[in-house]
């Protein structure tokens, strides 16, 4: 019966990852180049008044360009297609990636109940963070060729390298240990996946006892119970994305070929010497676009197929 439970949760685990994957893979491709360090920043010239003399003072800057912007780029520059770089290690990577997370989290719930008080915060979020620290490691290489392609600009016409080409020029260049680029920044994303875990839980488990009135509530979930589930996780990951999205834009630096960033902490502190703080939330806006309803169809996809082939067993 456990064995049946860990394949059902693999099943459902991939089934929901490659579903959403796909609907927000152009999302993906935009906030991943908003991260990049490439971005091409337009020069402004502000004036400052109030010198001695009365005049103004002309300062050069910079601003960063907007998702707007950057998808017109994308559009005249490379072509539609361009906005599905990376979607084949995606869904190569997303299937096994959300099944061996899925898995996980469902694994250290049942030891972390055992230890703990049973389905408390303390167990969500260290099943969350244990099934994160299993997925990061095994599917960084993966993650790393995905960024990669969705970095490589070329213009309409031009060939660009597909996943093989660039996971042997990655090796070539860099060796083994370049596919693990990025992946301190990963480890420390765990704190996002504990959050909202942690939110999404105890939301669930706030709506569940909303319906304890009906004693069948587990046979009788509805088309309404499981779009409350997509919202539930959907602020779950709006919160989380929030609070610890700076990870995110330094793991891309991390991934960056030939880039001056080494480590997670050195290229922290160049990206706030040189573009200030505010450039550890580029690219929060398609984030947010993107991953909010991803994680509420991933998870509510999840759930439905636990509970329908669940019921089946």
């Amino acid at each position: 019966m456990a064995q049946k439970d860990t394949l059902l949760h693999l099943f459902a685990g991939g089934c929901s990852g490659t579903v959403g994957a796909i609907v927000t893979c152009p999302l993906e491709v935009l906030k991943t180049r908003l991260q990049s360090s490439g971005l091409t920043l337009r020069p402004v010239f502000q004036v400052q008044l109030g010198t001695l003399s009365g005049t103004g003072v002309i300062r050069p800057g910079t601003v960063t360009p907007g998702l707007l912007q950057v998808l017109r780029s994308i559009l005249e520059k490379e072509g539609p297609r361009s906005l599905f770089r990376g979607l084949g290690p995606n869904l190569v990577g997303v299937a096994p990636s959300r099944a061996i997370y899925f898995a996980a989290y469902s694994k250290s719930k049942e030891m972390f109940n055992g230890l703990f008080v049973p389905n408390s915060g303390l167990v969500h979020m260290s099943s969350a963070g244990v099934a994160a620290f299993v997925t990061n490691s095994l599917m960084n290489p993966v993650w790393m060729v995905k960024t990669r392609m969705q970095l490589e600009k070329k213009a309409r016409g031009e060939k660009k390298m597909n996943a093989l080409q660039c996971a042997r020029h990655v090796y070539k260049m860099e060796g083994i240990r370049g596919f693990y680029r990025g992946l301190t920044a990963s480890y420390a994303g765990i704190s996002e996946t504990m959050i909202c875990f942690l939110i999404y839980e105890t939301l669930k488990k706030h709506l569940a006892k909303s319906h304890f009135a009906s004693p069948n509530y587990e046979k009788e979930k509805g088309a309404s119970d499981f779009l409350s589930l997509m919202m539930a996780a959907a602020f779950s990951k709006g919160c989380a994305s929030c609070i610890a999205y700076p990870h995110e834009v330094i793991r891309t630096r991390l991934r960056e070929e030939g880039s001056k960033y080494k480590y997670f902490f050195q290229t922290g502190r160049l990206i706030a010497v040189e573009e200030g703080y505010a450039a550890f939330y580029r690219g929060l806006i398609p984030q947010l676009i993107r991953q909010i309803p991803n994680t509420a169809i991933v998870l509510s996809t999840y759930e439905l197929i636990v509970h329908l082939l669940g019921d089946a067993k």
